[in-house]
């Protein structure tokens, strides 16, 4: 393990909000804890408070810096941090906690003030770009004719800031020539959000007698919900087929309305905003996890379906082809085009169990090119400044994406034994977090209080240096 870090991560969003850069700072931020690491999370409050305090993300305790934040009216989710001194207070948390490294998560607002405040106190700087100007267009109240000038304005924005970064990151190669090619920059590194898929890990066979289609993310209009909803419609000899939606967004009541015009709305479940305990199971007991989104950069949820073991259909759009490789463990279809996700959602209702194994079989496959352990290694040489010349996961080699047919009988062996002892790991780590769930409660204060007095030693001892440097 490499020494032990003081990491500061601003983000733009992060839990309990639901979505793909929330869930990558969330899991990074716990691994890194994990290994003996300390972090400290600068995010907007999901309420009307503000401050650092204690809270349990990805199994673990870190220390969060919340923002006084407001709703944004015209999204469901989204709260908007306030800009008036955002700068100073981010600067008196890296004074206190001195941070090796500053990691943020977008050029937006936080991400924006943090590099400002960073800067000043020449601190490593290094970010990975989550943002895709679609994600904001549909709640900006700009008319339509207008979103191609301002898609062009934000990218020159994000290109602004972004260039001055000590490394600059991002999940896929795709996203990577993207952003190079939109944001004029360049040597931007291509590195999988990654995944612990023992956590994930289960023996149950994936089944279609009694089918269940998965999305989990925003339900918002870039992730096209609806084309969803419509295929499902069009399968009439599937009456059984169920839909489950896991999360929340602008779009759910919407999607509602559309549910019961489409006659299926006694088949399509709302389930909002579920645990990461509750997650697992969720993975599951679905047949198939669908992914129609037009901006997805990669899609944890899609690889957290691959590590659940489950056939997985996305639209043939930005990231999306290099999670789901057509016919090998699911299938990708044309964006927007209804028949063709119909179709391929048909393919995985009829398949036999033959079939259905092979599908989920090289799902477990492809996703463990995208381990956590090496993902957290790069970041970690990465926040000291070592190893930008090469760092890689391994999802961007070539061999990653060569067809797969059918695994030949050693690999399926091995994937076995794999499989095996990855829901040993996952059960072992259920026990022990329902344990450490249990004791939450009764250290939580105490903990608070510590941190407290730290700060407020820490205080003291800067205060303390500036008398004697001004003397």
């Amino acid at each position: 393990m490499a020494s032990s870090l003081r990491i500061v991560i601003p983000c733009d969003t992060f839990a309990p909000d639901i979505n793909g850069a929330a869930r990558f700072a969330e899991r990074l931020a716990g691994g890194l804890v994990r290994k003996g690491h300390e972090v400290h999370i600068i995010a907007p409050a999901f309420d009307t408070s503000e401050g650092p305090r204690i809270e349990n993300h990805d199994g673990v305790d870190m220390i969060v810096h919340r923002l006084r934040s407001h709703k944004v009216p015209q999204h469901k989710t989204l709260r908007w941090p306030e800009p008036w001194g955002m700068t100073g207070k981010i600067a008196k948390v890296l004074e206190e906690v001195r941070p090796h490294a500053v990691h943020i998560q977008s050029h937006l607002m936080v991400g924006r003030f943090a590099l400002q405040a960073a800067r000043r106190q020449r601190l490593r700087v290094i970010a990975t770009n989550h943002v895709m100007p679609e994600n904001l267009m549909r709640y900006s109240l700009l008319p339509r004719f207008l979103h191609p000038l301002a898609m062009k304005i934000i990218w020159a924005d994000a290109g602004r800031i972004l260039r001055k970064m000590d490394a600059l990151t991002t999940p896929t190669k795709r996203a990577a020539e993207l952003l190079e090619d939109a944001a004029k920059v360049s040597g931007v590194l291509a590195i999988s959000c990654g995944i612990d898929a023992s956590r994930f890990a289960n023996n149950t066979p994936t089944d279609n007698s009694n089918p269940v289609a998965l999305f989990l993310g925003r339900l918002d209009d870039e992730k096209k919900i609806d084309v969803l909803l419509r295929a499902v419609a069009k399968l009439t000899e599937h009456p059984k087929l169920q839909v489950e939606l896991v999360g929340d967004g602008g779009e759910r009541q919407r999607l509602g309305a559309l549910a019961r015009e489409l006659g299926i709305e006694d088949r399509v479940h709302f389930l909002g905003h579920v645990s990461d305990q509750e997650l697992p199971g969720i993975y599951e007991r679905c047949t198939v996890f669908v992914m129609p989104s037009i901006a997805e950069l990669q899609s944890i949820a899609t690889m957290e379906a691959m590590a659940s073991g489950r056939p997985v259909i996305g639209a043939d759009a930005m990231a999306l082809p290099h999670l789901v490789h057509d016919g090998d463990n699911g299938y990708l279809f044309p964006p927007g085009d209804v028949d063709r996700l119909a179709d391929r959602l048909r393919r995985v209702l009829t398949a036999d169990e033959a079939e259905l194994a092979r599908l989920s079989e090289n799902s477990l496959h492809l996703i463990r090119s995208h381990d956590i352990e090496r993902t957290l290694k790069i970041f970690e040489d990465l926040y000291q400044g070592v190893g930008e010349a090469v760092p890689t996961t391994d999802d961007n080699r070539p061999s990653y994406m060569l067809p797969i047919g059918r695994l030949n009988d050693s690999v399926r062996a091995r994937l076995q034994d794999w499989r095996e002892d990855a829901v040993g790991l996952r059960r072992r780590a259920e026990d022990l977090g329902q344990e450490a769930r249990e004791r939450l409660s009764d250290v939580r204060e105490g903990v608070m209080g510590q941190i407290g007095e730290l700060r407020a030693e820490v205080r003291r001892q800067a205060k303390k240096f500036r008398k004697r440097r001004d003397r």
